[in-house]
């Protein structure tokens, strides 16, 4: 296939253009500064702008864009740009999609598209939930019309947190975890919606390669787990303690809006598409997807 890959320079992109080449596939990646390699391409969302040429003979297109919802507060500011991010971008890309006659995108979202779901596990048939993050979600998802209206297979990837050996959530955890300040926070019963790295982007592969699944599919690990599993599954694969708790109150001074909807609470998901449709995943539990990350790091 020829993909056309957006966001391709982070953390899930760079592993899934190295894992489609691996696979034979063809990889376009969209740049927003001046081309210089032969395998990019220049864009600039806001303007509306993508190089001519770019989606000739084009198979599918991979949108991963945007700012991360946890590197800093969620300032008014801050809020405008992780929207901004998100539905600038995917608008551009499915408005290219159907003109352009692209049988297929898969476009990002995230899991929290469910909000708080308490101790109920959801899966892809779930309605929304309340509050930024859901909203988020919503409008990103939204963002991918264009692309639907013009008849293309649209995937809505709802990805959880990634572990992954370098960067990421346990990009900055193993350096408390590995110091012996790691711990649980608030109850530790809340969600902890997670995925590997490498089923990450095995999955999207799949999804590219299989044109039957189309609409939401959750990419998160077939266990769903708990911050108290997540805590006690890193410290043991670290070999370290991690007796401290974080109180929720300090957090939610701390963080505010940003604690309560990411890190307190939460949704517990299923990756019921991707099991019906028979994607072998490689990390069936949080512990051996953070055994893995450890190991390669």
């Amino acid at each position: 296939m020829r993909v056309v890959v957006a966001g391709s320079s982070g953390l899930i992109g760079t592993a899934l253009v190295a894992d489609l080449r691996h696979a034979g596939h063809e990889v376009l990646r969209l740049v927003r500064r001046r081309p210089a390699a032969p395998d990019e391409r220049g864009w600039d969302p806001p303007a509306g702008r993508i190089d001519d040429g770019t989606f000739d003979g084009v198979d599918a297109v991979v949108n991963l864009g945007g700012v991360g919802i946890g590197d800093r507060p969620w300032s008014g500011a801050r809020k405008q740009l992780v929207r901004d991010s998100r539905n600038v971008p995917t608008e551009v890309l499915a408005t290219a999609v159907a003109r352009h006659g692209v049988p297929t995108l898969l476009s990002a979202s995230g899991v929290h598209f469910y909000g708080d779901t308490g101790t109920r596990v959801v899966d892809e048939t779930a309605p929304s939930g309340t509050g930024f993050l859901p909203e988020v979600c919503r409008d990103w998802e939204a963002a991918t019309a264009p692309a639907s209206e013009a008849g293309a297979r649209v995937v809505l990837m709802r990805t959880a947190g990634v572990l992954a050996p370098h960067g990421g959530l346990l990009g900055r955890l193993r350096p408390l975890f590995s110091l012996m300040l790691g711990g649980r926070i608030g109850t530790g019963r809340q969600a902890f919606p997670w995925i590997s790295l490498d089923d990450e982007v095995g999955a999207v592969r799949f999804l590219l390669e299989h044109d039957e699944v189309a609409g939401p599919v959750n990419l998160a690990g077939p266990e769903p787990a708990t911050n108290a599993q997540f805590t006690s599954a890193f410290a043991e694969v670290l070999n370290r303690p991690a007796p401290f708790v974080v109180p929720a109150a300090v957090l939610r001074g701390v963080l505010g809006q940003l604690a309560e909807e990411l890190v307190l609470t939460g949704p517990f998901v299923v990756p019921a598409v991707l099991q019906k449709h028979g994607y072998p995943f490689r990390h069936l539990t949080i512990r051996e997807a953070l055994q893995a990350a450890v190991e390669r790091a």
